[in-house]
């Protein structure tokens, strides 16, 4: 079993119920096993910033997966509640990203691990600081530094 960090994001429609919704359909995905689900917080968008607010939160998992297969097993759920993908940063109905996939550095066409902003992102390490402030970015540094580097 590998311990896996996933963010949860949504901006459009019922936010909150849409990442319940996810959450419901991960614990349902073979060879996870949801262990904690962050706060859910309102957040301003990064990127393309003339759109909604986000809600925005994380989970840690368990599974039995390689990272690849959780990442498409988190592409099936977005696709399944209606995700579209037409603007890079866009509005979005719902965002599963693979933040960390145990202490692993995974860089292939496709999949990075860890993701490659978590460690400027504040709506990221905020969630995961709640779930585990120890917990440590391959690579970059324990997330409760790096968050508090961003004040």
């Amino acid at each position: 079993m590998t311990r896996a960090y996933v963010g949860l994001g949504a901006n459009l429609g019922n936010r909150e119920e849409t990442l319940q919704r996810a959450v419901s359909l991960l614990t349902a995905a073979e060879g996870v096993e949801v262990l904690a689900v962050s706060e859910l917080s309102e957040t301003d968008p990064v990127g393309v910033v003339d759109q909604p607010r986000f809600l925005n939160g994380a989970v840690t998992v368990e599974t039995t997966l390689s990272a690849r297969g959780l990442l498409d097993a988190l592409l099936a759920i977005e696709q399944s509640l209606g995700r579209e993908r037409v603007e890079r940063w866009g509005p979005r109905t719902i965002d599963l990203d693979l933040l960390l996939y145990g202490d692993e550095i995974v860089d292939e066409p496709g999949l990075r691990v860890p993701h490659p902003r978590l460690h400027e992102r504040r709506f990221a390490l905020e969630p995961l600081a709640e779930l585990d402030p120890e917990l440590v970015i391959p690579g970059r540094g324990r997330v409760s530094e790096l968050l508090a580097a961003l004040h």
